[in-house]
């Protein structure tokens, strides 16, 4: 028995001009060897038969289909489960398989018009979640005994003690690099001695704060959203609201005081760090001593710079907190949106600490503290 798909060209009597006549089994593991040939074929064809195929799947149907849309031809011959498989196919041939794309000039206003609308929503989100930690934070003082000590310590152990390493090399890093390129531009108006003004204040003021934040950001941000999100598809979160405990007070609540207290410490603590750092590159590369560089730090920069990077600090660590607790208790439906959830609870925090910043610095001149 030939179990091949055969095909025949056969001039038809009429209009009909040729018929193409397919035979044997017309299924996806025969079809392939007639298939590239059947897409060569040109000219007229005005009537696919199909009489006198034994057997049909859905890919001879499709390849079928897709010849007559390419020829302007009918169909004849099919048997009931052929016209079946016709009916539920038609019009999904190749040119209906990719959707239309609109004009560039159509796109790009709709795409940003989606972005926009998306970023309310976002912004609308984050303000009620707020919101609930508010309501969270008042029922706490109000009965104290709910309060989560030990979960409060847990997260203040994890956002700040263990991030004192990490942050303490970056900001010594920072520190030696602020005070070595500062120094080469300096040197050019006779002005060396100047670097230790620009380390403590650029360190105490802007960066030290503002690149522990980020780190912050990246380091328990991220964890934040991870864990929260990974409880949420778990339905840990439900379990717990089920038995009647409010995941807001047990588990965001914790997260958020932990970052805004911790900030303020690793920000001073970074600042400090980076001044250390400037002072060995005084020592060794521009014969200042040590010592002397810690003191003249205490004449060259004002009172008011530090206090500039206190006040920023819980502000900064408050955003990155909530930047995490939202996008992990948005998490739905798949492991994926843990991913994507995470990287948004990063970006949008460190984005958010940036244009914050930046408000506060025209703040902090406008009252005299610039």
């Amino acid at each position: 028995m030939d179990e091949a798909a055969h095909y025949e060209l056969e001039e038809g009597p009429g209009e009909d001009g040729r018929r193409l006549v397919l035979s044997g089994p017309l299924l996806i593991s025969t079809v392939g060897r007639i298939e590239p040939e059947l897409r060569r074929l040109s000219g007229e064809i005005g009537v696919i038969d199909l009489s006198g195929v034994t057997e049909i799947d859905t890919v001879g149907v499709w390849v079928a289909t897709r010849l007559a849309d390419e020829h302007s031809a009918r169909i004849e011959g099919a048997d009931e489960r052929a016209g079946h498989l016709l009916d539920a196919i038609q019009g999904m041939g190749g040119e209906g398989i990719a959707e239309e794309r609109s004009p560039v000039w159509e796109r790009v206003p709709i795409a940003t018009g989606e972005k926009v609308f998306a970023a309310r929503a976002g912004v609308i989100g984050v303000v009620g979640f707020f919101g609930q930690v508010l309501l969270a934070f008042l029922t706490i003082l109000i009965h104290p005994s709910r309060f989560p000590h030990r979960a409060l310590v847990r997260q203040m152990e994890l956002v700040g003690v263990a991030a004192l390493p990490i942050i303490g090399l970056m900001s010594f890093l920072i520190g030696v690099v602020i005070a070595q390129q500062g120094a080469v531009q300096l040197e050019q108006f006779g002005a060396e001695s100047l670097t230790i003004n620009l380390v403590g204040r650029i360190t105490l003021r802007e960066l030290g704060v503002l690149m522990t934040a980020i780190m912050v950001a990246g380091r328990s941000g991220s964890a934040f959203a991870a864990q929260l999100g990974t409880m949420k598809l778990t339905e840990e979160i439900d379990a717990m609201r089920t038995i009647g405990i409010s995941p807001i007070e047990a588990l965001v609540l914790p997260r958020i005081m932990a970052a805004t207290f911790m900030m303020i410490v690793l920000g001073f603590y970074a600042s400090m760090v980076a001044i250390v750092g400037g002072a060995v590159v005084g020592q060794f590369a521009l014969g200042i001593p040590f010592f002397t560089f810690l003191e003249r730090i205490q004449e060259v920069v004002p009172t008011y710079d530090l206090w500039v990077g206190l006040i920023k600090a819980p502000v900064f660590g408050l955003i990155v907190a909530l930047a995490g607790c939202y996008h992990g208790m948005q998490v739905r439906g798949n492991s994926e949106e843990v991913g994507s959830r995470t990287t948004l609870a990063v970006v949008s925090a460190i984005f958010a600490v940036i244009v914050i910043d930046a408000f506060f610095a025209v703040f902090f001149t406008e009252i005299g503290w610039g």
